[in-house]
């Protein structure tokens, strides 16, 4: 079959990176379909947790296809599904246990906004500058990494109130440190409680415990612990969105377990269902059963072949002690970072928790994002035959998109991959 006419059938909406057409992966490794190999850090953004075609992952689709492939999660029940409900009950934090099932990150944000109102009789919600939480328009209206993803949309949902992200290395016009950042950030959100919406009104803060395509970005202990407290005090309900940052890839199943705080609302995804479109919206009994039949619905959600998939990703991480391979590899990582870090005055800036880790591109001489430097690396690494992916709000970050039971071998191949890269600059 030719390819070279693909873009007359297929909708420019959807921004391309490569023209790469790929046919066949496995685990660190994607080929395309001239036979050619990448070393895939990229690995479907965060999505394919365990790697391209995990033989565990894949024996669980084709059993389950072969049985039932598909109904409708609101007409009949599927074992697979009510398994991994139950499942994820006993491995999400605090009293968080019931799941309402969705197909990908953006729809399970837009469910825990309509969730949160429902349940407070709220209108507001409050958001942060440099989150993103998809592209629906629900999802959409609570994003702000870049104006980008609204441009053309207006008007969005009404009542969201965005306050800044504490990112101590961009705090200020030179960074802050961690308790500076935290003050700062607490007191915008009391302004916006003086200035713009009573907090009685609020209905959620959503947050990112570790931001995603803002730029890998772990805010202060501090802000998070206090976050909570005021949460709790003006009855707001906390969603975290870990679409991205849960199961495992901080080093624990879930971001917050870093904070020590428990969200009302936690949305999952990219990772659940091990490379099949799958995400959860998990919350505690008593807030669900104020969410009554019918207030909130899906055709796929729940799909027994996808909660197949999630199962045996499940099961990986248990037997596999990905966990500890996410903490090891992920300290190595960051510690060979640091290094380039040390080497190239280009990166400023090393961060993030297991394997969620950035690295921040900037001009020397003054510390400004430097998105050029990051596009000449990215372009490098393809040539070299490496997929990297970029992240942040002003398009200078390289976020580390590896599989969680990466190899030091394929750490090592890409870091030097990399090292080349930027000595070619």
């Amino acid at each position: 079959m030719e390819f070279a006419d693909y873009k007359n059938y297929v909708s420019p909406a959807l921004a391309k990176a490569t023209d790469l057409i790929l046919e066949k992966g496995k685990g660190c490794y994607a080929t395309d379909v001239n036979g050619v190999e990448y070393l895939d850090f990229v690995q479907g953004i965060a999505v394919n947790a365990l790697g391209h075609c995990h033989p565990k992952i894949v024996k669980a689709i084709q059993d389950q296809v072969a049985k039932l492939s598909a109904a409708s999660f609101n007409l009949v029940n599927f074992p697979t599904t009510l398994e991994l409900a139950k499942r994820i009950a006993e491995i999400a934090p605090g009293d968080l246990g019931v799941t309402f099932f969705s197909n990908g990150g953006a729809e399970a944000n837009d469910g825990a906004l309509k969730l949160a109102r429902a349940v407070t009789h709220r209108p507001a919600i409050i958001a942060f500058r440099g989150s993103f939480h998809g592209r629906t328009m629900g999802a959409t209206s609570v994003t702000g990494s870049n104006s980008k993803y609204r441009k053309g949309y207006e008007p969005l949902m009404g009542g969201v109130y965005f306050t800044p992200y504490p990112h101590p290395y961009r705090w200020g016009i030179s960074g802050a440190d961690e308790a500076t950042t935290t003050a700062e950030a607490l007191d915008d959100i009391q302004k916006i409680f003086d200035h713009l919406v009573a907090p009685e009104d609020v209905a959620a803060v959503i947050f990112e415990p570790v931001l995603g395509e803002g730029g890998y970005v772990v805010p202060p202990k501090e802000f998070v612990v206090k976050l909570r407290e005021l949460c709790t005090k003006h009855g707001i309900m906390l969603i975290f969105d870990e679409i991205q940052s849960g199961y495992a890839r901080t080093g624990k199943m879930f971001a917050s377990e870093h904070f020590g705080v428990v969200p009302d609302i936690i949305t999952l995804g990219k990772a659940i269902a091990g490379g099949l479109p799958m995400s959860a919206i998990v919350s505690t009994p008593e807030i669900m059963e104020k969410w009554k039949p019918g207030m909130h619905g899906t055709t796929f959600g729940g799909h027994p072949v996808c909660a197949a998939a999630a199962l045996a990703v499940l099961d990986a991480i248990e037997e596999e002690k990905i966990l500890d391979n996410v903490n090891e590899q992920g300290a190595y990582l960051k510690e060979k970072m640091l290094e380039l870090k040390a080497k190239y005055p280009v990166i400023g800036d090393v961060r993030g928790m297991g394997l969620m880790l950035a690295m921040e591109f900037i001009n020397p001489a003054d510390r400004t994002p430097n998105a050029d430097a990051f596009n000449k690396v990215r372009q490098l690494c393809l040539e070299n035959k490496m997929l990297i992916l970029g992240c942040g709000v002003y398009g200078n970050g390289y976020r580390w998109a590896t599989p969680l039971n990466v190899t030091r071998k394929d750490l090592d191949k890409g870091l030097e991959i990399v090292d080349k890269a930027l000595l070619a600059m």
